[in-house]
């Protein structure tokens, strides 16, 4: 407990320094971190490979330089300090402040990339930053840690600024989420860890599950399609929770579909194949999947499973024909892994969607491979998720900055039906308080206008509008 104090205090007196910071200082702030973490990018990615055993060592050196080169780049001539807009014609000025002490926890999957991320948005709104890795990931994480935090104190940061913790017991890690000198949970993880931020008390943005589908229509290239989908789902072997999850076609569309994903790689398994797999990737009875196979390779996966598939297999897909826990394959596996649905049309095919995402990815991520604008449109409507993608890959699609201008984030904030607060890629926006002057500017609406006649029942709404609003 004596730690959790010591945090705390140290990460108070830093959020009370900062105060006193100007953009100037900042700034070159995250410049340094941005500096040495991308020198870093190759060292920190080999480790966490190293570590966890989960993707590609090559993917994540990717992963961060997203979260260095793009998130930087997006962040950098952003002014988080003082005064951040001032509008003359409604005399409202808006000043930024910062929250206070962030506790920020990091992913296995993701857990350098996300280190550096949080570090530089955490520094860039003058936000004292205690960051808490998965322990699977300990090493690389605290590696990450440590250069973010030896760039900050170089540049001046406060003592404090960025900490994180080595093996904090649960107790440790409650009183600090509980501690009401804390302001913000960060909480990018699994749905348990979520659940658990959200009980503390304290305000937390967090994220959930991305079951992603992913709809083919008649009108798109599927070759493009095709490579597109293999290009995110084997990014770091589908670690990243905004990976595709599942394909939904027409069945008119079927054959050559399948002929083209089988012609990039791709295999199909049996019945009995997709029973093995699926024994292996899903833990029924708990709901979630299984930790030996995210991140791994589709031969290795095979192999796990007990069955044969030939040299050079890059992604394993499951016909289906239902979603839920007695089809484990339909559920977010985060591995080169896709589960596969014909339906007899277009209506079909997003009734399919929408049960995808209901079954474990409310407000994250779906795509759309089309070129008919309606519907594009219809399929934006009625999918109840926060990112909607048209003909790109889904993982570097839902990251940001690449295929788009989504704003480069590695916190996919999944809105009301993820039970989230936002449906944005988090970044320093959301980690200020804007404080608002507003200047004398009465409204002449409001005092030309007879306030008796509020009083009189004999007058509509509508007649009071009219009133209200005559002469403007």
């Amino acid at each position: 407990m004596a730690k959790a104090n010591e945090i705390l205090e140290q990460a108070t007196a830093a959020a009370s320094d900062f105060r006193a910071f100007d953009q100037t200082q900042t700034d070159r702030i995250v410049q340094e971190i941005y500096h040495r973490a991308m020198d870093a990018r190759v060292s920190l990615a080999k480790l966490a490979h190293e570590e966890t055993g989960i993707g590609v060592w090559e993917h994540k050196v990717i992963k961060n330089v997203i979260a260095t080169q793009l998130v930087y780049d997006d962040i950098r001539t952003e002014r988080t300090v003082g005064v951040i807009s001032s509008n003359e014609n409604n005399g409202v000025i808006e000043l930024a402040h910062p929250i206070g002490p962030i506790f920020a926890f990091t992913p296995v999957t993701n857990p350098t990339s996300t280190t550096i991320f949080k570090a530089l948005i955490a520094m860039k709104t003058r936000n004292p930053l205690i960051i808490s890795p998965h322990q699977a990931a300990r090493r690389s994480t605290a590696a990450a840690a440590e250069i973010c935090a030896d760039a900050a104190r170089a540049a001046g940061a406060p003592d404090g600024a960025i900490q994180w913790l080595v093996k904090p017991s649960p107790d440790t890690l409650n009183k600090i989420m509980q501690s009401r000198r804390l302001a913000l949970i960060l909480a990018t993880g699994t749905d348990r860890l979520v659940a658990k931020a959200r009980l503390s008390g304290t305000p937390i943005i967090g994220v959930g599950p991305g079951n992603v589908p992913v709809y083919i229509g008649r009108t798109a290239d599927v070759p493009f399609a095709v490579t597109s989908i293999l290009t995110s789902k084997l990014f770091d072997n589908g670690s990243v929770c905004a990976s595709e999850q599942a394909i939904v076609v027409k069945r008119a569309d079927e054959d050559r579909i399948v002929a083209e994903f089988k012609r990039q790689g791709a295999y199909f398994l049996s019945t009995e194949e997709i029973e093995k797999v699926g024994a292996i990737a899903y833990d029924q009875e708990r709901g979630i999947m299984s930790p030996m196979i995210v991140g791994q390779s589709a031969e290795r996966i095979a192999a796990k499973a007990g069955i044969e598939v030939p040299e050079g297999t890059k992604l394993l897909i499951a016909k289906l024909q239902k979603v839920g826990r007695k089809e484990p394959l339909s559920a977010e596996i985060l591995a080169p892994i896709l589960a596969f649905y014909a339906e007899e049309d277009f209506d079909e095919s997003i009734r399919r969607c929408i049960e995808i995402i209901w079954f474990g990815g409310s407000g994250h991520t779906a795509a759309i491979y089309s070129n008919h604008n309606e519907r594009i449109e219809y399929f934006s409507r009625v999918l109840r998720v926060g990112r909607i993608l048209v003909n790109m890959p889904t993982t570097q699609g839902a990251l940001g900055g690449i295929y788009n201008s989504l704003r480069p984030s590695f916190t996919l904030s999944c809105g009301s039906s993820g039970r989230n607060l936002m449906t944005d890629n988090i970044t320093i926006s959301h980690l200020i308080n804007i404080h608002r002057i507003t200047r004398r500017k009465p409204n002449p609406r409001w005092f030309d206008f007879d306030h008796d006649r509020y009083l009189d029942e004999s007058i509509s709404g509508e007649e009071l509008e009219e009133g209200f609003n005559k002469n403007f």
